[in-house]
């Protein structure tokens, strides 16, 4: 959430300047024309529910398939992290991440179509806004926000994360530390 409120006024810079790359000449010269035309709040954080629709799925899919995802490999391998070598781990984990990074994809690419779309200029009429999200979603519908542009995505945040993921292993190894693991409070061991 903290990091979705420093987040909010880039995506309609990046948003703008892609789909209208006579708007300004960077990023600091859309940042003051959508200011000066639309407020601060209008224009920085109108895509700002969205973000949030798109990011907490995003975030909770990754995490939780990618945990799932290992502990099915290693099960399939008949095998469990310690026995493996580090090599061995790594591949684990970069096989889990591509796994996670496309069901994180496919969760939140309708927000994040909508998020697209509400950032360019006269997206959804006029109005709040709820108003211009529900305008948008009726014009384009479910199925469109949900597959225009998917597989590009899942390929894109297929291998980012399947990359955040091996990095954090090696680093992880670099330093010494321990993945841990939740355990019941209730159950100890």
């Amino acid at each position: 959430f903290i990091a979705d409120i420093f987040l909010s006024p880039f995506e309609p810079c990046r948003i703008r300047l892609v789909s209208d790359p006579t708007y300004a000449s960077g990023m600091a010269g859309c940042a003051s024309r959508l200011v000066s035309e639309n407020g601060v709040i209008g224009g920085f954080y109108a895509g700002f529910i969205p973000i949030l629709f798109k990011q907490i799925p995003y975030t909770m899919a990754k995490f939780a398939v990618q945990g799932k995802a290992a502990e099915s490999i290693y099960a399939g391998m008949g095998s469990e992290p310690s026995k493996m070598s580090k090599g061995g781990n790594l591949c684990v984990s970069l096989g889990s991440g591509v796994i996670a990074g496309v069901a994180a994809a496919i969760i939140s690419h309708p927000a994040d179509s909508l998020l697209s779309k509400v950032n360019k200029a006269g997206a959804g009429g006029s109005g709040g806004l709820m108003s211009r999200l529900t305008n948008i979603a009726a014009e384009e519908g479910f199925v469109a926000l949900a597959t225009t542009g998917l597989f590009a995505r899942c390929v894109m945040i297929g291998t980012l994360t399947a990359g955040q993921f091996g990095v954090f292993d090696i680093v992880m190894g670099m330093v010494g530390a321990k993945k841990f693991h939740f355990t019941d409070p209730k159950n100890p061991h």
